[in-house]
């Protein structure tokens, strides 16, 4: 299927899909620019696109594939593609990577997660066999144990890894503390999740030939987002035109933003979907334009990810940050937000896994430095504290084994709220 001008796809959904007739319902029947029309409400979407009698939906479902996904909500919900639909989809993804570094004959291994409806997997091994350049497979996956993906990806010589950061990670991590060896390895793809400085430092000691980039920005939900611009920051991309239109709202007011350096939420309109349209639909992600190409845009990180503790909003980036600053030397690895309750007040933990050899010497200093970090930019927390209203923040040392993944797609659970509810 050829990408749909903007018009027609606007026709169609609005006719053909009660969802997108109901939402558009006060504007004129020729409304056919994207500022003409309202930003998708995520809530209301998910409830009218139930799995059955959706309302969302164009036709019935009768050939399609289903997909699971955690959209920008949390629970799962389904997304739904035809052949023509995904063919459009995996395509476009694979041109994008040849921006990555991918080049004719490399092996690529493809450690995303699959199966239970998850798409990852799938979509990547597709991608790479629709991409423009040669490629040999290699479809592990990143449910395989870590003492049998090694061997494969040394005896296989993968030269490119493709996973989750919390994968590719975890198999750093063993390639450290076991010692082995994977020198053909010059490439290191990652999506789903952004990459940290600690966890760039970790990639690097496992795997000192190989670069880290972006394989690309994309979702089961939102569809294509973002293809690689190659360069030193891997969260550049640019919109797949014209296969689908990226804009940057004003968090407060939802107007177009333009000018570079100004942040605001990612909203996508997927041009080539119609059993399932998405038209003005919030990707879960804020961004800003960077003004060094045309559509050109930096990542900044989900738009809600965070946690509130008692009367104090912290976000995980506010972590981050913190370690970086404070961890000059590259000890930490992964960090984790664990959020509890005890005593009638709320506490919050910061889970840092050390390195793979990392002595114990000097962490107690590290932790206070980035406690001190962290209260520096989140002072109400600090004066929280002293109000009696929450604990005061403490660290718990892991390995990055330890860290907690979302079961079904391998990625690092930022925050943990163990908080006991009713």
């Amino acid at each position: 299927m050829s990408a749909q001008q903007l018009s027609d796809l606007i026709r169609f959904a609005r006719h053909n899909s009660p969802f997108y007739r109901d939402l558009y319902a006060s504007l004129p029947p020729h409304a056919d620019r994207l500022t003409d029309l309202p930003v998708v409400d995520q809530q209301e979407f998910w409830a009218a696109n139930t799995l059955h009698d959706s309302r969302v939906l164009t036709g019935p479902l009768s050939e399609a594939t289903v997909y699971k996904t955690g959209g920008t909500t949390g629970s799962p919900k389904f997304s739904v593609y035809t052949r023509d639909e995904w063919r459009t989809f995996v395509t476009s993804f694979g041109q994008g990577l040849v921006d990555t570094g991918l080049r004719p004959g490399h092996r690529v291994a493809d450690l995303f997660y699959a199966g239970e409806l998850y798409a990852s997997f799938l979509f990547v091994l597709d991608s790479l066999a629709h991409a423009p350049v040669d490629n040999v497979r290699l479809p592990i996956g990143g449910g395989a144990p870590l003492e049998t993906t090694i061997p494969t990806l040394r005896d296989l010589a993968a030269q490119v890894l493709t996973g989750t950061p919390t994968t590719l990670c975890r198999l750093a991590e063993q390639v450290v503390s076991s010692g082995a060896r994977l020198d053909s390895v010059e490439l290191l793809l990652f999506g789903g999740e952004a990459l940290f400085d600690d966890q760039r430092r970790l990639l690097a000691t496992a795997f000192p030939r190989a670069e880290a980039r972006s394989v690309g920005y994309a979702s089961v939900d939102a569809g294509l987002l973002g293809r690689p611009v190659p360069g030193a920051d891997a969260r550049v991309h640019r919109a797949f035109t014209p296969y689908s239109v990226v804009e940057i709202l004003d968090d407060s007011t939802d107007e177009p933003i333009t000018e570079p350096g100004r942040p605001g939420r990612v909203v996508v309109t997927s041009l080539f979907r119609r059993l399932m349209p998405i038209i003005r639909y919030p990707a879960g992600d804020r961004a800003e334009w960077t003004g060094t190409g045309p559509g050109h845009f930096r990542i900044l990180g989900r738009a809600e990810e965070g946690v509130r503790v008692g009367p104090v909003s912290l976000y995980t980036q506010d972590a981050q940050d913190a370690v970086t600053a404070a961890d000059t030397a590259g000890r930490v690895v992964g960090t984790q937000l664990v959020v509890r309750r005890w005593d009638g007040r709320d506490g919050l933990v910061l889970r840092l896994a050390a390195a793979p050899g990392d002595p114990e010497h000097g962490r107690e200093e590290l932790a206070g430095a980035v406690v001190a970090e962290l209260e520096t930019v989140r002072p109400l927390y600090p004066d929280s504290v002293r109000a009696g209203f929450v604990h005061p923040l403490s660290v718990e040392w892991a390995r990055h084994r330890d860290l907690a993944v979302n079961p079904r797609s391998g990625k690092l659970v930022r925050v943990l709220d163990e908080r006991p509810t009713a």
